[in-house]
């Protein structure tokens, strides 16, 4: 007789299918089951308490426990727990969500629209830029120019626009018309002696000739993030963003404004297109506006991208795509909270100082041997491991350096991320200057457990 698992861990190897993890490697290593959580910090079931260094996805802004965020939820379940905004319907949280999106929106907006995550949102947005084609008579014109290293989602439209080989392996993508340009990186893409300066021109002619060589009138839009984060926290050189809209300006390329990631604080500025002056015809926007308490995203658009796209829904009778939760009302009251809260207690300039905090406190670690980059941006970090800070090379198997020193620092109790051998760091933006310390205190020892190892010869297997 067959006897079913008994633990939680069992149980999650037997029935449990992740995302982003090696499934047969899951077999062997199990899960870490998260409990609790409470302000920066997560528990396990075992007991052992982490800071959250990633803030969960990118994404738990308020932190864990939240108790306003609840109080919303549990109004909203009791008062009205489901309405969909289909056919001429609405209801109070999505009107009023949507007008706070607009009327707080960097650059002038007309509407929103709601989705369930980002690759739903970057999904949709593709769909209206190709709608909106075909309305204007232009039915060539849909080809969408994403980045390498981007990331946008994992849908088949969303995977496409994303840069990172692993999310195309073996999926068949990407999609026939998405092109990928240069990833702004400069320590890593940069040639010799090449300026921050140099480097953003460059960039910008290599988007331009793109564009040429396979034609603007066939060319809809150009998507990015202000900041790039599953690819690594690639920050722009300051031109970069100024050069490449101009050559979109040239060329009447609509500019899709990914702030995932970047929205509502985590760059230092409510917007990452207020970080980088960034004049988007579309925004997306999700995890931390409602600081992921409940699954809800959106994007906003302008009049030249929506005029359109509405004339076309009237001559069709019907714009005909949605989502059956795109708004759901006890979500939207969250996010509505989550906004209100952020303002109120003044979390962008807090995220800025305690953004400042850590970065100077990741500098001091640049002299050590592993070490070969530390960038960030407001509240986002990534340190780049290195064991040849000349040649700009880690270990030999990609990802290896990297994953020794993720697992290292959750052995101290920080919960960080690697994305090959860059380790990011994304606290909550309600991290105070005491847990700011433990985590460097915790990366510089990791640093040095990491460095003993590999120096010992000790990570042969690893490499």
């Amino acid at each position: 007789m067959s006897t079913k698992p008994n633990s939680i861990e069992a149980r999650d190897i037997a029935y449990h299918l992740h995302p982003y993890t090696n499934a047969r490697k899951h077999q062997q290593v199990g899960p870490l089951v998260i409990e609790s959580g409470e302000g920066v910090y997560v528990t396990d079931n075992n007991g052992k308490r982490y800071i959250e260094g990633m803030a969960g996805l990118w994404s738990v802004g308020l932190g864990f426990g939240e108790k306003r965020l609840v109080d919303a939820a549990t109004r909203q379940m009791t008062k009205l727990p489901f309405y969909h905004t289909f056919t001429h319907k609405s209801h109070g949280p999505a009107v009023e969500l949507a007008e706070k999106l607009v009327t707080m929106a960097p650059v002038p907006m007309s509407k929103a629209f709601f989705t369930n995550s980002g690759s739903e949102a970057n999904d949709t947005a593709m769909k209206l830029i190709w709608y909106r084609s075909n309305a204007l008579g232009q039915p060539e014109r849909k080809k969408i120019i994403s980045r390498m290293r981007a990331y946008h989602g994992v849908t088949i439209a969303s995977a496409s626009l994303t840069g990172l080989p692993n999310n195309h392996r073996s999926f068949d993508l990407p999609l026939q018309g998405i092109l990928h340009t240069a990833s702004p990186h400069h320590w890593r893409d940069a040639q010799p002696g090449e300026s921050e300066e140099a480097f953003a021109t460059r960039l910008a002619g290599e988007l331009e000739a793109l564009i040429l060589a396979e034609g603007p009138e066939t060319i809809a839009a150009f998507f990015g993030e202000p900041v790039m984060g599953a690819g690594g926290v690639v920050v722009p050189p300051r031109t970069y963003w100024a050069k490449i809209q101009a050559v979109l300006n040239k060329y009447d390329i609509l500019l899709v404004a990914d702030e995932v990631i970047c929205g509502f604080g985590r760059t230092g500025s409510m917007f990452g297109c207020q970080t980088y002056d960034i004049k988007p015809d579309i925004m997306v926007m999700s995890k931390q506006l409602s600081s992921s308490y409940l699954p809800i995203s959106a994007l906003m658009a302008n009049d030249r991208v929506l005029d359109p796209i509405l004339d076309e829904s009237d001559r069709i009778g019907t714009l005909g795509h949605g989502f059956t939760a795109g708004g759901h009302p006890v979500a939207a009251a969250v996010a509505l909270e989550t906004i209100k809260i952020i303002e109120e207690r003044n979390l962008v300039a807090h995220a800025a100082e305690m953004g400042e905090l850590l970065r100077e406190g990741l500098r001091r670690l640049e002299s050590h041997p592993l070490v070969g980059e530390v960038r960030g941006v407001g509240l986002i970090a990534a340190i780049e491991l290195v064991v040849d800070k000349a040649a700009k090379t880690a270990l030999e198997a990609p990802g290896a350096l990297g994953g020794l020193f993720n697992a290292e620092l959750q052995e101290q109790g920080i919960i960080c991320r690697n994305m090959g051998d860059a380790v990011a760091l994304c606290p909550p933006l309600i991290i105070q200057p005491n847990e700011v310390r433990s985590i460097l205190d915790k990366f510089a020892s990791a640093l040095d457990t990491v460095s003993r190892k590999i120096f010992d010869g000790a990570t042969e297997k690893v490499a």
